[in-house]
């Protein structure tokens, strides 16, 4: 099996700088962890809080310490550094292969998706944003690792697109039409979600839109690890 890993990304219209942030780091007993931050507003200073949490957090997981625990130290980094008066969002999908197990850490209200076959969860219960107080705590969700699990993160640009419209992204209907006409790539995933998050924004997105899609497939090639990023350049 390969853990495949694909992000759709844009900012907020007009704004130059997205608040969004997205990190991949190796794990010192094995695997990877995807860690995605969504800072309070937008701009560069929102940019600026979710590069705080990130760099917390992937810091701290590259010592080897686990998921939740350092959730919760960016948590209270980032209330002791804003006085509780800014919030930031995260997401953590780690592949751990000490546990092997996929591990889900969030403190973010939007909801996460899991996928295996014809079957989608959405795992919404209530989840609280990094800073709001001292010792917040993520939800954290452990699940097995198993060919074809796919696993859909994103920030709340992608549910707040199309509100001015009334006509607001469903993010279930959109996994499930796309699930069943094809097999899709983790990126066909990410682009399609983040596609039609932009066209009910008039292609003038609200908000910063990141979109993350985490796939086990199986191992057809070799053992060679292999990364693509594509980034615009203005």
């Amino acid at each position: 099996m390969e853990l495949q890993i694909a992000v759709a990304k844009v900012n907020k219209y007009a704004v130059s700088e997205s608040g969004d942030t997205l990190e991949v780091v190796e794990r010192p007993n094995g695997g990877l962890s995807v860690v995605l931050a969504d800072g309070q507003t937008s701009g560069r200073g929102a940019k600026a809080v979710s590069q705080m949490v990130v760099r917390k957090v992937i810091g701290l997981l590259a010592e080897g310490v686990r998921d939740g625990a350092a959730a919760r130290a960016a948590s209270d980094a980032l209330y002791t550094d804003k006085h509780g008066k800014v919030i930031c969002t995260l997401n953590i999908v780690s592949l751990d292969l000490q546990s092997r197990t996929i591990v889900l850490t969030r403190n973010n209200p939007s909801p996460l998706y899991i996928c295996q076959g014809e079957q989608i969860d959405k795992l919404d219960i209530e989840s609280v944003p990094l800073g709001v107080s001292r010792d917040v705590r993520p939800l954290i969700t452990e699940l097995p690792i198993q060919p074809e699990l796919i696993v859909v993160i994103y920030t709340d640009g992608l549910v707040h697109a199309g509100e001015r419209r009334g006509t607001p992204v469903n993010v279930g209907e959109i996994l499930r039409a796309t699930l069943e006409d094809q097999a899709p790539s983790p990126q066909t995933l990410a682009d399609t979600l983040l596609a039609q998050a932009v066209r009910l924004d008039d292609n003038r997105p609200a908000d910063d839109v990141s979109v993350v899609v985490l796939k086990v497939a199986p191992n057809e090639g070799d053992a060679v690890r292999r990364m693509t990023v594509s980034l615009p350049v203005p």
